[in-house]
């Protein structure tokens, strides 16, 4: 399982939009986000493009911690 930092989360619907901008990339299943932790957690099924990660993270208005 990876885990990723997730700035920028606020509430329920945050964590909503997180899990959906990461269910659509390609090699990612089981996402688990923690607004408490600010974080996501998801398996990697095959190869992930994390540069698509950080896009689609940033498109829906929140940030990718290194």
């Amino acid at each position: 399982m990876k885990t990723i930092k997730i700035s920028g989360m606020s509430c329920e619907h945050c964590v909503k939009a997180v899990t959906r901008v990461l269910m659509d990339v390609n090699g990612i299943e089981n996402v688990t986000v923690s607004l408490e932790k600010n974080e996501a957690s998801f398996d990697e099924v095959g190869s992930v493009d994390y540069d698509e990660v950080k896009r689609n993270i940033e498109d829906a208005g929140y940030g990718l911690e290194s």
